[in-house]
């Protein structure tokens, strides 16, 4: 049963998926608005964040008009089963409510965000994660507990990594071998700051470190990190090639044919037509069938590009909604141990007892690195480094060591990353020993 019918017989029955929300920020507020239409099957019934008045501005904006503001999960469970929505400012007031059935985590922190997730695991929760930031660093760890825990977590439709990966399992379900999967990216300049992104942000009401992430390719790492782990491909090198090209259909001659055909490809599009969505490309071999593929005006291969013209997060989470509570079907989650992950690199250069201010910041960016190499090195990974000080000076465009730094004492998420370093010691058989060379920086190629 597919999850639209499936979403629908919910409806019907009166029985919609509750979903609890962790985050009301700009993203928060979009997919607010979009199940509180509402989706069919679907319905919000409780927001925890930690300034309320952005979760009140969430519930008005989805013409939700009442809710009740509660500080327990006990007292949240009372206003849903009287048809109330919950505002929270505590997140384990839905993780442990029993009238919510799974939680979307979009808070875009690594720290907090862990907490929410593994709390909701012991409560028996769903969990979607459009949270690229944890997801890229954590998610084996995550999904590993996930398993044991009997729930799913998932990434999201919408985000290109749910994108992407909705196409590469379609197409694979036609009986077409996917080798190489990413995104379409307009344009990379990885010493873009809070400051240099400022005006856009506050053009379009959203967090300038946000959008410095998107600017300066940390966020891309972090998406295209998230579909290697879960499709066993590679990055070719650190950052990966992303050639600039007219329309995402030439990445088929742009990138390298050994690498497609051997690990596979997560990679991107720089500057491309359509100029959103993911892609995946194909290879076919069979003169028959590429005679077929080249009458339906796909070309005359061994490679073709497959794309979806569009990414919309916020509209597209309902099926992930849908897939996971009713089929238990993660729309994105790793195979196993981590394949890639990002490393942290110096955005200018950096003095001792300087102290790291994190992603989307001044002091650093990610670049998606293979785990093999990463470890080599013993690469700082990017969701480590806010807080991290400096034992020492490190030149512009440096990648950051664990020697590198003392790091703050007593987090989760280093302890998650330890344990997950511990589970999966090793890449991925076939991983390369190092990269090959670090993409340029600048700006638009």
């Amino acid at each position: 049963m597919i999850v639209d019918t499936a979403l629908r017989e919910r409806e019907a029955r009166g029985n919609p998926i509750r979903v609890g929300m962790i985050g009301a920020g700009a993203t928060g507020r979009a997919i607010a608005l979009q199940l509180g239409t509402p989706a069919p099957g679907i319905r919000l019934v409780a927001i925890a964040n930690r300034t309320l008045e952005h979760g009140e501005r969430a519930f008005r904006e989805a013409g939700i008009a009442e809710w009740r503001r509660a500080g327990s999960a006990r007292e949240a469970e009372e206003a849903i089963a009287r048809g109330l929505a919950v505002l929270t400012e505590d997140p384990s007031a839905l993780t442990a409510c029993g009238a919510i059935d799974v939680l979307v985590e979009v808070t875009g922190t690594v720290e907090p965000a862990a907490h929410v997730v593994l709390d909701a695991f012991d409560h028996g929760k769903h969990v979607v994660l459009v949270n690229a930031e944890l997801d890229s660093m954590l998610g084996p760890i995550l999904k590993m507990k996930a398993d044991r825990a009997g729930v799913v977590v998932t990434n999201t439709d919408g985000d290109e990594p749910g994108v992407a990966m909705t196409l590469f399992r379609y197409l694979r379900s036609l009986g077409l071998r996917p080798v190489a999967a990413g995104n379409l990216k307009g344009m990379v300049d990885y010493y873009r700051t809070p400051e240099t992104q400022r005006a856009f942000a506050e053009k379009n009401g959203q967090d300038a470190r946000k959008v410095t992430s998107f600017a300066d390719a940390t966020k891309l790492s972090m998406e295209t990190t998230v579909i290697a782990n879960a499709t066993g491909f590679h990055a070719g090198r650190r950052g990966m090639y992303g050639p600039a090209c007219k329309h995402v259909r030439e990445m088929a001659h742009l990138l390298p044919a050994d690498q497609m055909l051997g690990p596979g490809l997560v990679d991107y599009a720089l500057g491309a037509e359509p100029h959103t969505g993911a892609f995946v490309i194909v290879h076919e071999e069979s003169p028959l069938k590429k005679a077929q593929l080249a009458y339906y005006k796909l070309g005359d291969g061994p490679f073709y590009v497959f794309y979806t013209p569009y990414h919309l997060p916020h509209i597209q989470i309902a099926s992930t909604v849908g897939r996971a509570v009713i089929h238990r079907d993660p729309t994105v989650a790793p195979l196993a141990g981590p394949v890639c992950e990002v490393v942290t690199v110096a955005k200018r250069s950096l003095k001792t007892g300087e102290r790291l201010d994190g992603i989307g910041g001044f002091c650093s960016y990610g670049l998606i690195d293979n785990t093999a190499s990463a470890r080599a090195m013993a690469a700082l990974p990017i969701g480590l480094s806010e807080g991290c000080v400096l034992r020492r000076d490190v030149p512009k465009d440096a990648v950051l060591s664990f020697d590198d730094v003392e790091q703050p004492r007593g987090r989760l998420i280093e302890e998650l990353w330890r344990e997950q370093y511990a589970q999966w010691p090793v890449a991925a058989p076939g991983s390369p020993a190092t990269s090959i060379q670090q993409a340029p920086a600048g700006g638009i190629r």
